[in-house]
């Protein structure tokens, strides 16, 4: 299988500008990682995701 070059991560990228506009971008980008992170979350069979665990918990006095 041909890996992906530079020229066509470019024309990717252009026409994802193309059709979501250069403000959604990171905002896709962001979705898309989330939901990944979420993925592999639930293929490890956690309930919550390990971000929420390391959490300092505050007392007060």
């Amino acid at each position: 299988m041909r890996q992906l070059g530079v020229p066509e991560l470019i024309i990717i990228l252009g026409i994802a500008v193309l059709l979501f506009g250069g403000r959604k971008i990171p905002e896709v980008a962001k979705g898309l990682g989330e939901g990944i992170k979420n993925f592999k979350t639930a293929l490890k069979g956690e309930d919550k995701p390990k971000e929420d665990e390391k959490k300092p918990e505050t007392k007060q006095a």
